[in-house]
């Protein structure tokens, strides 16, 4: 028994060590594959964070070529290039440019300012331009460059100042606009340009820049708020049409809830909005202030701040509905023509008042402010939809006297402001 005992207890014994040395090797089994898992999940991971390292420095290095190069990936020739997203605006080189402007030459130099010299230029097919070429110094960073381009190309209308193209190759900056032959309505009203403007012209001038006002506001694609509406920023073209000009856009806003955002105040005193100037907050209505106070500046040639004067002011003491033209004839311009021939002035002197309201809830919209302009025109006898007949005959017409391109604040891409949605009222 005890033999029996001892060998079933070696039996036992046996068969134990024989399980403990299965239940040893199962557990060294699962400890390397455990082991092994977490070494290679942990060599996966740092695949991946390697790769995203790798990912993110190639993004940096793409991002930052894109900044200083942000046309480098762009082919002028073909239509399905990514970058930039221009809408009719062609891509220059410096070459070309130096050819259309004689090398730049002091001849071609029609104007200069704080940002650069604008050179007159001739393209090929005997198109004028004008060609803003930034001051080393002065330029911006490339990708901003980039994007203000893409948002000028969008503007296209028969009165605002057309883009052609632009040019960014051997570190030169340089922006590509249709030459506007007649210069300012500011050199028209001054008699600097020897351009007579009959009220019928200035009439038709109203209506052609309200209607390029009106396109920005309303229908361009982001909608543009200009910041320095006056006379020296409309232009008259060969048939003295009205183009508005330095309409500079800035970046798109990101608030879509906003129809107005607080930002630096710009502009010129005696057009500026006093709302804006307060608050500092720009709105569609500021536009409309500073387009009225340009219409009077159309009916009395005097600059908006005049010897201490401010002509919005001397309207409103002068003015008296139950007089003859409401009593502003001493302050009208003597070239505007004779008093009889004035039809609807006295609409036109209410509505630039109603554009001056201290509130800007109180100002029509520029849709509206067309509308009423078109309906004088239409009480002078006037076609709303007629083109201004050519200037030819009066004396200085198309000359190059001192040019708009000369304002320095011309030179500023971002003399504008873009707000997500407006609301005109």
């Amino acid at each position: 028994m005890i033999k029996l005992y001892i060998f079933k207890k070696g039996i036992v014994c046996y068969f134990t060590e024989l399980e403990t040395g299965v239940a040893k090797s199962k557990t060294s089994s699962t400890g390397i594959i455990i082991g092994s898992a977490i070494g290679g999940c942990v060599l996966v991971v740092l695949l991946v964070l390697a790769g995203m390292y790798a990912l993110r420095q190639k993004g940096r290095a793409e991002k930052a070529v894109q900044h200083n190069q942000p046309f480098a990936q762009w082919d002028s020739t073909s239509a399905s290039g990514s970058v930039p997203q221009l809408k009719g605006a062609k891509s220059f080189t410096f070459e070309e440019l130096r050819k259309y402007t004689n090398n730049f030459s002091e001849s071609s130099e029609i104007g200069a300012g704080g940002y650069g010299n604008v050179y007159k230029g001739s393209l090929p097919n005997g198109q004028l331009i004008a060609i803003k070429r930034a001051r080393q110094g002065s330029t911006q960073g490339g990708l901003e460059f980039k994007t203000e381009l893409e948002l000028l190309s969008r503007v296209h209308h028969k009165n605002v100042v057309g883009l052609i193209g632009f040019c960014f190759d051997q570190g030169e900056q340089m922006l590509v606009y249709e030459f506007i032959v007649n210069g300012t309505l500011k050199d028209s009203l001054s008699g600097r340009s020897g351009i007579r403007l009959d009220w019928m012209r200035r009439l038709k001038i109203a209506l052609g820049a309200a209607r390029g006002l009106q396109y920005l506001h309303e229908l361009a694609d982001p909608p543009i708020i200009h910041r320095d509406i006056k006379t020296n920023n409309i232009l008259l073209d060969q048939r003295l049409v009205a183009k508005v000009a330095d309409f500079g856009l800035s970046k798109p806003i990101s608030d879509t809830n906003s129809t107005h955002v607080t930002t630096q105040v710009k502009g010129t005193m005696g057009y500026m909005d006093p709302e804006y100037y307060m608050t500092q907050q720009l709105t569609e209505k500021s536009n409309v202030y500073s387009f009225g106070v340009v219409m009077l500046e159309l009916i009395t040639a005097r600059n908006p701040i005049e010897k201490g004067k401010y002509i919005v002011r001397e309207v409103k003491q002068m003015m008296d509905k139950n007089k003859e033209l409401y009593n502003v004839h001493e302050i009208l311009d003597p070239t505007i023509g004779l008093s009889n021939q004035l039809k609807g002035l006295e609409k036109f002197v209410d509505l630039s008042l109603r554009c001056v309201d201290e509130k800007g809830t109180q100002r029509p919209g520029m849709g509206e402010i067309m509308k009423e302009l078109e309906s004088i025109m239409t009480f002078f006898g006037l076609n709303p939809g007629s083109e201004p007949s050519s200037s030819a005959g009066y004396e200085g017409a198309g000359q190059d006297f001192s040019h708009p391109y000369s304002n320095d604040s011309l030179f500023a891409y971002s003399g504008g402001f873009l707000p997500p949605k407006l609301h005109p009222k």
